[in-house]
């Protein structure tokens, strides 16, 4: 009679744990959040730097929130798509977006998105920023900005560069670049972050305004050159690197950031269950080293806080667009 008692006892343990576990993450409603696996939406390839850092946090949510994080890319139209599947989803907390700067900068690129980036989403929280790094390929004969600027006007569109896609991070740092330097690259647009690098590392295309993470193995292994970074000071890990602007671009400053949404009209309990649970994963210490380690900064702001930063990214953005005088036509 010993086996089923202690069974028992087990069942009983395990079910006061459940309870105060759900107690912890209750949403108010009758049932607790979250009671079934989440999928967090990314809307780009996989083996970029959006798709690296959502991985990273999702692997570490079960541990906090009790249930998987099961991430799904939907890339195309610039992350469009995978937005517009979020906005179209049912606003119970099991649909996240993680978007980045190419999102805000949608809003101007496109005279009409079947999606409304204020409205029909709710801010969670950002989750990083991190810079990106101009690398090219080893058989280019170039070595620092000046070189590559040189050689790209004595060859007007004869030198190409990679993007993630029209409209992407990666490609608003490259236009932003041409724009300053007064010079003529060829745009080639892949599906997302994974192939535009892998077209550099194979010498398919010479130039790449690649977020460093990605690209910081490469360049230790010799398979890309690195340039400049696209912060205003060099960076720690690597300070021999200068940075664009002091190679001769002042006013030259481009970072990527990685943020939270889900669709509008979830609840703020809901939302806020959320922000706790990936806040305590990016504090946690592995967690925090894995992405120190991938060049990010972590934020973890507040909703309220992420949402204002959205509003002026948007408008920024717009501005960059409007001076670039960038359209769909004219960047396609």
């Amino acid at each position: 009679m010993k086996i089923p008692r202690l069974a028992a006892l087990v069942g009983l343990v395990c079910s006061f744990a459940a309870t105060a576990w759900a107690q912890s993450y209750s949403t108010g409603s009758a049932q607790p959040y979250p009671a079934k696996p989440i999928r967090w939406v990314v809307p780009s390839s996989p083996g970029g730097s959006a798709d690296a850092v959502t991985r990273v946090i999702a692997n570490a949510l079960p541990s906090v929130l009790g249930q998987r994080v099961i991430v799904d890319n939907r890339a195309g139209a610039s992350g469009n798509i995978g937005a517009d599947n979020v906005a179209k989803s049912p606003p119970d907390g099991y649909t996240w977006l993680m978007i980045n700067n190419a999102q805000a900068a949608n809003v101007s690129l496109y005279s009409k998105l079947p999606y409304d980036l204020i409205r029909d989403f709710a801010p969670v929280t950002q989750v990083d920023s991190s810079p990106h790094v101009v690398v090219v390929h080893p058989s280019l004969p170039v070595r620092s900005i000046g070189e590559l600027v040189k050689l790209a006007k004595a060859r007007p569109g004869a030198l190409d560069y990679a993007s993630a896609g029209t409209g992407t991070v990666t490609f608003l740092a490259a236009e932003l670049f041409k724009a300053q330097a007064g010079v003529n690259m060829t745009h080639v647009p892949y599906k997302g972050g994974g192939e535009s690098l892998l077209s550099a590392v194979a010498g398919e295309t010479a130039v790449y305004f690649s977020p460093l993470a990605v690209a910081l193995p490469h360049m230790r292994q010799g398979r890309l050159r690195a340039l400049a970074v696209t912060t205003t000071k060099r960076l720690s890990m690597i300070s021999e690197l200068p940075t664009v602007a002091e190679s001769g671009y002042p006013h030259y400053e481009f970072n990527l950031w990685n943020g939270l949404l889900v669709p509008s009209k979830t609840p703020k309990e809901t939302i806020t269950a959320i922000r706790n649970a990936v806040v305590t994963v990016l504090n946690a210490p592995d967690v925090n080293k894995r992405l120190v380690d991938m060049s990010s900064t972590v934020i973890g702001n507040e909703p309220e806080e992420f949402g204002g930063f959205i509003k002026s990214e948007v408008d920024k953005l717009a501005q960059v667009v409007s001076k670039l005088n960038l359209t769909l036509e004219s960047i396609r």
